[in-house]
């Protein structure tokens, strides 16, 4: 397709062939390859089971500095094509090439070259989804990993969302698609039968956005160097936790989740949030707020650690736990000195 109301949207594969984690007894899975989910292997997987399910898995401990590194010279790549580029962690990126600094007219043109620059660069591959939202450049992209690309023209939109189940859906999570289930609506196709009103009366102010997709339409633009009011992750866990050791293995995906967006974009966050939800899905927050930008991952670790203990004895069992970082501010671009906070 040409360049013309279209966007890319690579996704940075970093960890091929390997599971990131811990080899501990305690550990857990933070990512796995895609060799490695053949076998079953998952994030936040307790790293015994994952070990048993795959005997020959290679464990690489988490090392931040390099992933953020990595992060910078494909972010560098992607400048060289435009300069509207929307991070999403440390590994995947919107980018929207209709105005481009090549003068390339063809969207897949770019992300071929894109992609061989990064294997040349870094050695890394990457995956890269080309249409002309930015809903349907990531459902593309999910098409052909973790080494390859794929298409969603104007003309084929429509009929690649009707046919697509909605627990695929981006932005549709696991509650959501049950919900939907639950109203007869299990593809896109029965998603379009619905009405606005319906949607919004059901799905309050997501329906639009739901309204819209069902028929290939998403008028979010590509926001370059935006900073979130919050960023989160949350986990729903096969089994109730209810000791502070599995809740604690639990938050660590989690946690370098978050902070793996905060580091892709140079962002510093002042508030942590412990998000808990019970057996009886009750749920409550525990928020602490420091005086500066938490410095490093240790320092989010430790404030979990202060929110995570008084919960326990835990009441009930714990079906869910959730992390966000909220006031969110740029960091400065001079050295700031790595002091460790009093908490």
């Amino acid at each position: 397709m040409t360049g013309e109301e279209s966007s890319t949207r690579p996704r940075k594969i970093v960890h091929v062939d390997v599971a990131v984690g811990s080899p501990a007894a305690r550990g857990v899975v933070a990512a796995a390859s895609y060799e490695a989910r053949t076998f079953g292997v998952h994030s936040a997987m307790p790293s015994v089971t994952a070990q048993r399910k795959c005997p020959e898995l290679v464990f690489v401990r988490p090392r931040f500095d390099v992933y953020k590194a990595v992060s910078l010279q494909i972010r560098t790549i992607f400048a060289e094509y435009t300069p509207m580029i929307e991070p999403l962690s440390l590994d995947e990126a919107y980018l929207d090439v209709t105005e481009n600094l090549k003068g390339m007219e063809i969207a897949t043109e770019i992300a071929e070259e894109i992609r061989a620059r990064i294997k040349t660069t870094t050695g890394l591959t990457a995956s890269a989804g080309i249409s002309y939202n930015k809903f349907l450049a990531k459902m593309a992209s999910d098409q052909n990993k973790p080494d390859g690309q794929f298409v969603i023209t104007p003309k084929n939109g429509p009929a690649f969302v009707a046919r697509l189940p909605v627990k695929k859906f981006h932005g549709v999570g696991p509650a959501t698609a049950e919900k939907m289930n639950r109203l007869g609506i299990e593809t896109g196709a029965d998603l379009k039968e619905k009405t606005l009103d319906f949607l919004i009366e059901n799905f309050g102010k997501s329906g639009p956005y739901f309204y819209g997709i069902a028929r290939g339409i998403d008028n979010r633009q590509v926001k370059p160097d935006r900073v979130r009011k919050s960023v989160g992750a949350e986990d729903t866990f096969p089994q109730d936790i209810h000791s502070y050791e599995p809740a604690r293995e639990g938050l660590q995906p989690l946690i370098e989740k978050v902070w793996g967006y905060c580091e892709a974009n140079e962002i510093g966050a002042k508030t942590v949030t412990l998000k808990v939800k019970y057996a009886d899905f009750s749920q409550i927050t525990r928020s602490k707020t420091v005086p500066a930008p938490l410095p490093a991952i240790p320092d989010l670790e430790e404030v979990i650690n202060l929110l995570l203990a008084p919960i326990f004895p835990a009441r009930k069992g714990i079906r869910l736990l959730g992390v966000s970082l909220s006031s969110l501010e740029r960091r400065r671009s001079e050295t700031t000195p790595q002091l460790r906070l009093a908490l």
